[in-house]
């Protein structure tokens, strides 16, 4: 059964439920300031011995939200329940494709995720196994015909 938390809050479910899935953007924070009321509510998550995860989609590793979040104030206790997608994903490139070369499509921003495995990272998309791609180019962050055209025209058939 679907149940509206708007009127009774999570504490209506809390102790329904072993472990919770929390997004992290727009939930927990705005980019900028941590929600209070959200604060709050993991530290009573917290307080009543309720597992939790903070999912974000973010494609950095675990440690660079942290990082985010600490200087936003978020305590060390809270902060330790954060799982990025960028963590998964390293994780999975790591055990599987450790040694082989890859071509990043995405911004600079993104470098972090592949700190440890720099350099496998490759100029020409043609030298490379796979493609890592964690967004958009900053220069081509609002024409998706660039990528279509320029993976027509850039890769070779092997």
């Amino acid at each position: 059964m679907t149940k509206n938390l708007d009127n009774d809050g999570l504490q209506s479910i809390v102790n329904n439920y072993d472990l919770f899935y929390i997004d992290l953007w727009g939930v927990v924070h705005n980019g900028i300031q941590l929600h209070t009321e959200a604060i709050n509510v993991l530290k009573k998550l917290t307080d009543f011995k309720k597992n939790y995860i903070l999912l974000t989609n973010a494609p950095r590793p675990n440690s660079i939200v942290k990082n985010f979040l600490e200087k936003m104030g978020m305590d060390e206790n809270i902060r330790n329940h954060v799982f990025t997608s960028g963590e998964a994903a390293l994780n999975y490139l790591k055990n599987n494709y450790s040694k082989e070369k890859f071509f990043h499509i995405g911004p600079p921003r993104d470098f972090d995720l592949f700190l440890s495995f720099k350099d496998n990272k490759c100029m020409n998309i043609n030298d490379s196994e796979y493609i890592l791609c964690t967004g958009l180019f900053e220069d081509h962050d609002e024409d998706l015909k660039f990528y279509k055209n320029y993976l027509e025209n850039n890769l070779k058939k092997k």
